[in-house]
């Protein structure tokens, strides 16, 4: 694997007006792998590209001013105001690294008060 800087180097190396053989010398490359690299030199190939983001459903400043208004407020509560799904609001606070809303129950274990077991109430007469 090349880089990007030794390519170009490469083929105006070549175009300065050395031969392919000079060219296999100084750099060890074939005349084949010089037409590659300069084809895809001139479709602009090499050029930086620039990252580019993709709009989210949710803004970060609304998520935060709607959490900070309603900090009990429950996952599904938060997607009714954004019009979207209780997941877009997880990821989206996961992205933000807030973390949110635990579940109040261990499964398969008794959380603090008696008779709570996964969730279903279960009454001890």
């Amino acid at each position: 694997m090349y880089s990007i800087d030794f390519k170009k180097q490469a083929v105006k190396y070549k175009e300065n007006g050395h031969t392919f053989k000079e060219l296999n010398e100084a750099f060890n490359i074939s005349a084949q792998t010089y037409y590659d690299w300069k084809k895809k030199f001139e479709q602009g190939y090499f050029e930086k590209k620039t990252k580019q983001t993709r709009r989210r459903k949710i803004d970060k400043e609304k998520l935060k001013l709607a959490i900070e208004e309603k900090p009990d407020a429950y996952l599904r509560e938060i997607a009714e105001k954004f019009n979207c799904s209780e997941q877009a609001v997880f990821y989206a606070l996961k992205r933000m690294n807030i973390t949110y809303k635990k579940n109040i129950h261990i499964f398969g274990k008794i959380r603090n008060k008696k008779g709570w077991i996964c969730g279903k109430t279960k009454f001890n007469r």
